[in-house]
């Protein structure tokens, strides 16, 4: 009993000692080499819009105007689309906190939706960043009818006829 003991305490030792230095923890950790290893928020953004556009329910990421400047922005050659779109994260040496913007389709349990979102990004950017995510905001900023058509076909047809 004192070997499994005087175990966890040298693991609960290290630990300590790693968080107190300010040093990055998860990848320097696992590697067991020295150096440090630095996340962007565009990365964590990008994970974690990935992750809630994966999840049923979710029609669109943002809000209304940035989901027009999104529009625009496919149109033009090499534009592309934004994954980060709806996404805001703040990422320090061991956590992260994201806010998401989503549009949600209607019919759908809206708590339910929410849910599966931060389920589904706190699983995904932990799993991929090895941050410990800490908090996921999420704002519902509209609701998808079904009569509505989408922003694409939209823009295709002409508004006057």
């Amino acid at each position: 009993m004192s070997d499994t003991t005087s175990e966890k305490s040298a693991e609960n030792a290290g630990r300590s000692g790693t968080r107190g230095t300010g040093k990055a923890l998860g990848t320097q950790r696992e590697t067991g080499g020295p150096g440090r290893t630095t996340i962007a928020d565009g990365v964590v953004e990008k994970i974690a819009g990935m992750a809630a556009r994966d999840v049923v329910g979710v029609s669109a990421m943002g809000g209304g105007l940035a989901r027009t400047f999104g529009a625009v922005r496919d149109r033009v050659p090499g534009g592309g689309s934004s994954v980060t779109q709806g996404v805001k994260a703040e990422v320090g040496e061991s956590q992260t906190a994201l806010d998401l913007e989503v549009v949600v389709d209607y019919g759908v349990s809206i708590a339910q939706v929410a849910r599966s979102v931060r389920e589904n990004v706190i699983s995904a950017v932990e799993r991929m960043t090895g941050l410990e995510v800490v908090e996921v905001n999420i704002a519902v900023s509209d609701v998808k009818l079904p009569d509505e058509e989408d922003e694409d076909d939209e823009s295709d047809r002409p508004r006057l006829q």
